[in-house]
């Protein structure tokens, strides 16, 4: 032990120096460990990440810390970059097709080791990284794959959509020069305020953050237990292969054909979905013929409601992860809208204030964007606001915290480790006003209003970083639709302002929850936090560039969200269709939406209530209870999505129970690579559809 503690003293040392009343600079990047010697102190920790947890500021300072460490080097930057870049892509295309967004740090983890350790087998790479490198190797990908894509799949989307009009029925995209100054802006302004939180609730407090927890103990094990190790990377590495292939057989225009007036039309080798059910009973609707105006029910046959098997893996595996409850609640919600909502939308006509006879509910195929949305959004909604309203807890230790004093006795290593408050002062000061200046610019946000979104922003930032802390969720919907609601009165007609400075409050805060998650991984793990939050940061810059890239391959323009005559939507965009929803509610006033419609938001921030306050009275009934993010998301999406999630989280269970071992150990590795490589090659499909392989 004395051994131990010396070696630490030394390290302390070579950290700190002995300083008086200068302190030395730190550099940016470190010399990877080469001598053997290096690379034995580079080994995990002797104590378990949860009793590193449990420790004191002090004692952690004493027996956990490892600053002198290599672990912020040019080489972990770069493969967390890469890794971000390509992972960046896997969020953007699951949350346009299902509206989740799913952390990448363990899939981080595994793939970096991994793929580093084929390296140096190879020969290629000259020596392995330390913990702590890969530590900031998931930092820098975290914060490119999961944090700086959340705009691009719902507030970003949702302005295309109400761009769309008769006259430019394609939308109107915003300019790349506006689009990724914006995400780096709002992204770096997230990263930044996480600084003043992460003391206090890491090292004072000792919130959990399970993710981040989790990362580390998950790092730890890929360290100690090679088996381990290998099982887990042959596992992503067979789901990503898997998931490669999906979309090039059934998205990749390949096959060329003509149709009957002889213009050359592509399709690809398999379908992307399969009309299995079409033997069952068909569900009847009624159609209005567009020249006597003549309305009558006819029988449809089940795909024509969206009830078909889609041949996307992603599904299935975000599936897996998600679980049975949720996505129970989903098909749940899906079936309401078939077998319910949508035949009786079909039904309701109604005169609008234009003269015009409309009926809710155009074609069966619509249901769950003409009619479901309006039940889905606000249930959602509502449930959202009432959950958050509920953590009055959470609230008010949030801002007890931001008002109270610093420890008074602070380690004198705090510091030159910490992340100083000059960094927080500067980055709110350089990102908060390039923040302003855009949404004053591009968006119409008058600059008191861009002002008060900042600070609105770093309130509800603080209340989210401190619920993710104590529950692993993140509320970034809550988040966003109180900016929505605030300037959805302030401002109700511009609807760009509604949905942008919602975008700065629910992207920043997902990224400054983000960088605790990570934080407390490196807390866990002895790691140097300074360090840790500039790999974070640089993580930024390669999430911009492919987050922008790839939104702009995916959804070159409103089509791609809209479909178009005889062609169902690539992306479903749910979050995109809450968000929306939300805006043109404010921008045209109620009265202008169908009745069916406003008796439906009626239905749906009940239900959204109701289910929030039985999880608060009932909390040991909570499993029994339908999820409300599950249904909301099962009315407002194809059936098909539901239904693919739902074999997936099957798929899991029935695994768990015969060989719950192996389930553990395979589960999660094989379900993000499957997502990881239908992903990044469905991005790659998308390119070549849209700009080489037209028509």
């Amino acid at each position: 032990m004395r051994e131990a503690r010396a070696e630490r003293d030394g390290a302390f040392r070579a950290t700190f120096g002995a300083r008086a009343d200068k302190r030395e600079t730190m550099p940016i990047f470190q010399e990877p460990a080469v001598t053997l010697a290096d690379i034995e102190r580079g080994k995990p920790l002797d104590i378990p990440p949860e009793e590193v947890g449990a420790m004191d500021e002090a004692t952690w300072y004493a027996r956990a810390y490892r600053g002198g460490l290599p672990q912020l080097t040019l080489r972990a930057v770069a493969m967390g970059s890469i890794l971000g870049f390509l992972l960046a892509f896997t969020n953007l295309y699951v949350g346009l097709k299902a509206g989740w967004g799913l952390g990448v740090a363990l899939t981080a983890c595994i793939t970096s080791f991994t793929a580093w350790s084929a390296l140096v087998r190879a020969g290629i790479a000259k020596g392995p990284m330390s913990i702590l490198e890969t530590n900031c190797v998931q930092s820098t990908a975290s914060s490119a794959g999961y944090s700086t894509g959340s705009t691009l799949v719902s507030a970003i989307p949702a302005m295309l959509l109400l761009s769309v009009t008769d006259a430019t029925p394609r939308g109107t995209q915003l300019p790349w020069y506006v689009l990724a100054p914006w995400v780096f802006s709002v992204g770096a302004l997230g990263v930044v305020m996480g600084i003043p939180m992460k003391r206090r609730m890491i090292n004072q407090e000792r919130l959990t953050f399970p993710s981040g927890t989790a990362a580390a103990v998950l790092l730890q094990s890929l360290y100690s237990h090679g088996a381990e190790a290998i099982a887990k990377g042959r596992a992503l590495l067979a789901g990503g292969l898997t998931g490669a292939v999906i979309p090039v057989l059934t998205s990749l225009n390949v096959i060329v054909g003509h149709d009957a007036s002889g213009h050359v039309e592509r399709r690809s080798i398999l379908p992307a979905q399969s009309a299995i059910f079409d033997w069952l009973p068909r569900i009847s609707a009624t159609v209005r013929d567009p020249r006597t105006h003549v309305a009558s029910s006819e029988p449809f046959p089940l795909s024509s409601w969206n009830v078909v098997l889609d041949h996307s893996g992603v599904l299935i595996a975000a599936g897996a992860i998600v679980g049975l409850r949720t996505t129970l609640s989903m098909l749940a919600g899906g079936l309401v809208v078939i077998i319910a909502i949508g035949p009786e939308a079909s039904r309701w006509e109604w005169v609008n204030p234009a003269g015009q006879v409309v009926s809710a509910l155009t074609r069966p195929g619509a249901a769950w964007k003409e009619i479901g949305l309006w039940f889905g959004a606000p249930l959602m909604v509502a449930y959202g606001l009432s959950a958050f309203a509920f953590q009055y807890g959470t609230i008010a230790r949030s801002i007890a915290g931001a008002t109270a004093s610093q420890a008074p006795r602070q380690p004198p290593e705090a510091a030159d480790v910490e992340v100083p408050w000059r960094w927080f002062v500067m980055g709110m000061i350089v990102s908060g006003a390039a923040v302003v200046g855009i949404a004053a610019a591009a968006f119409g946000v008058p600059v008191y209003l861009g002002v008060l979104a900042v600070a609105l922003t770093f309130f509800l930032a603080l209340v989210a970083c401190r619920a993710t802390g104590e529950t692993d969720i993140t509320p970034i919907g809550a988040m966003g639709k109180i900016t929505q609601l605030t300037y959805g009165a302030l401002m109700p007609q511009n609807y760009a302002a509604n949905l942008m400075t919602a975008s700065i409050t629910a992207s920043a805060s997902a990224e400054a929850a983000d960088l605790l998650n990570d934080l407390k991984s490196g807390y866990l793990l002895g790691a140097h936090p300074r360090r840790q939050f500039v790999a974070q940061f640089l993580g930024i810059f390669a999430g911009t560039v492919a987050s922008v890239v790839g939104y702009y391959l995916l959804v070159p323009d409103a089509t791609a969200l809209t479909g178009t005559a005889g062609a169902p939507p690539q992306f479903a965009a749910p979050a995109a269709a809450q968000w929306k929803a939300v805006a043109e509610l404010f921008r045209t006033g109620i009265g202008n939406l169908h009745p069916m419609a406003r008796e439906g938001i009626a239905v749906g921030l009940a239900l959204g209530l109701v289910l929030a306050a039985a999880e608060r009275v009932l909390p040991r009934a909570r499993r029994w209870l339908p999820s409300a993010s599950g249904l909301g998301l099962g009315l407002l999406l194809p059936f098909s999505t539901s239904l693919s999630f739902v074999l997936g989280a099957l798929a899991a269970w029935v695994y768990h129970r015969v060989d719950p071992r192996a389930a553990d150990r395979r589960v999660i590795p094989i379900s993000s690579g499957l997502i990881a490589g239908e992903s990044i090659l469905g991005v790659a499909v998308a390119a070549l559809n849209n700009f080489v392989l037209r028509g």
